[in-house]
C-alpha cells in the first residue's frame, strides 16, 4: 500500500451573484467564462463536496476515502474521523455578501440534514480603499433591536463594522452575526460544514430577478447575542520565531509563517493545511515537482515533518486541528 505524501487538490469553484474573478487575477487560478466565481474551495470533504487528488500515486483519489483508507497516516492524533474536519476555501467579495449567521454544533446536529456547526477565521489577502467588514452587534443590540431593525430593511444599523487592512485575521465563531463587504479576497478556514442562514441580502435579486432566500427565524434563533463586536485578531508569538499564532479555539489552530530559506513544518501526528499568501515554496516529496504559489493549497499528512525551501519574504497560512 502507497505512502501518503504531500498533497495538491483540484480546487472547486462555486459561483455566487457577490463573486468576481481575482481568484484568477490575484490568486492564479484558472477560471471559466463569467464574471461571478465567489468562491474556490481548496481542501473540503463535506458530502458531494470533495477534494480530488491532482498528483501522484493517489491522483483521483477523493479526501473522504483517504479519510476512510488511510486515516492513522492522515490524521494522526485526530483519528478516527467521519470525514476531514476543516474546510478551507479562498473568496472574492466583489459585491457583498448576505448578512447572515452560522449556527453551532449542537444546532447543526438537529438539522435534516444534520450538519456540523461553523466556527470559521479570515485572513484578509486583499482590500480595497473602504472595503468593510462587518462582524458581531453593536454593544446594546438585543434580538429585539436586531429584529426592529431587520423588519425596517435596516440591518447594517446592528452591526458592528471596520476597515480591514490586507494581513488582518478576524475570528468568527458559530453565533456571531457577519457579512464581508465588496472589495474584500479573503482566505477561510472553518468546520467542515456549509450552514448559513442569510438575515439580510442588501435588497438584491438574483439573475432570475428573484430575491435570495431568507432565513430570519432560524437566524435571530441561532444568533449569540453575549459576543459583541468582533475586531481584527492580535497576533500572538509562537514557539518559532518566524511563525505567529492568529487563533486557536477548540475547533481549529491558525498560524502565519514568514519565511525565507528552510523551514520544516509538522511532525507533531496532526494533519496540516498549508496555504501559499505570498512569494512561493518547494515542499519536500511533492510529487508535481514545482513550488506552491500564491494562492496554492496542499495538506501535509500527518505521518511525517516536511521540510520546506521557501522564497524570500514568503508567507504561508498553516491550519491544524488543536491537540
Amino acid at each position: 500500500m502507497s505512502e501518503l505524501y504531500p498533497l495538491r487538490f483540484q480546487p472547486i469553484f462555486r459561483r455566487y451573484i457577490w463573486g468576481g474573478r481575482r481568484l484568477e487575477s490575484l490568486l492564479g487560478k484558472s477560471l471559466g467564462e463569467g464574471g461571478d466565481y465567489a468562491e474556490s474551495w481548496e481542501i473540503v470533504d463535506h458530502g458531494d463536496d470533495q477534494s480530488v487528488v491532482t498528483a501522484g500515486a493517489f491522483a483521483g483519489t477523493t479526501l473522504n476515502e483517504l479519510v476512510t483508507t488511510h486515516g492513522q497516516e492522515l490524521l494522526g492524533m485526530h483519528d478516527p474521523q467521519a470525514r476531514f474536519p476543516l474546510l478551507f476555501k479562498l473568496l472574492d467579495a466583489h459585491r457583498a455578501l448576505s448578512v447572515q449567521v452560522h449556527p453551532d454544533d449542537m444546532r447543526a446536529a438537529k438539522l435534516d440534514p444534520p450538519d456540523l456547526g461553523k466556527t470559521e477565521a479570515w485572513v484578509v489577502l486583499h482590500a480595497d480603499p473602504g472595503s468593510l467588514i462587518y462582524a458581531g452587534l453593536k454593544r446594546g443590540f438585543d434580538r429585539e433591536a436586531l429584529t426592529r431593525e431587520i423588519s425596517r430593511g435596516t440591518c447594517e444599523l446592528c452591526l458592528h463594522r471596520f476597515e480591514p487592512q490586507a494581513g488582518d485575521c478576524v475570528f468568527i465563531p458559530a453565533g456571531t452575526v457577519h457579512a464581508l463587504g465588496a472589495g474584500l479576497v479573503i482566505a477561510e478556514v472553518q468546520q467542515s460544514s456549509d450552514t448559513t442562514f442569510r438575515l439580510f441580502d442588501w435588497g438584491r435579486v438574483d439573475a432570475d430577478g428573484q430575491p435570495r432566500p431568507l432565513h430570519i427565524d432560524q437566524a435571530l434563533g441561532a444568533i449569540d447575542y453575549s459576543l459583541g463586536p468582533v475586531s481584527p485578531r492580535t497576533p500572538q508569538p509562537t514557539s518559532h520565531s518566524n511563525a505567529v499564532r492568529l487563533v486557536e479555539c477548540d475547533k481549529f489552530v491558525l498560524d502565519r509563517w514568514q519565511m525565507n530559506g528552510n523551514i520544516e513544518i509538522g511532525g507533531d501526528n496532526r494533519f496540516h493545511i498549508l496555504c501559499v499568501t505570498s512569494g512561493s515554496a518547494t515542499i519536500d516529496h511533492d510529487p508535481c515537482e514545482r513550488p506552491l504559489g500564491v494562492g496554492e493549497t496542499m495538506l501535509l499528512p500527518a505521518i511525517h515533518s516536511i521540510d520546506i525551501q521557501a522564497a524570500r519574504d514568503t508567507v504561508i497560512l498553516d491550519m491544524y486541528l488543536p491537540a
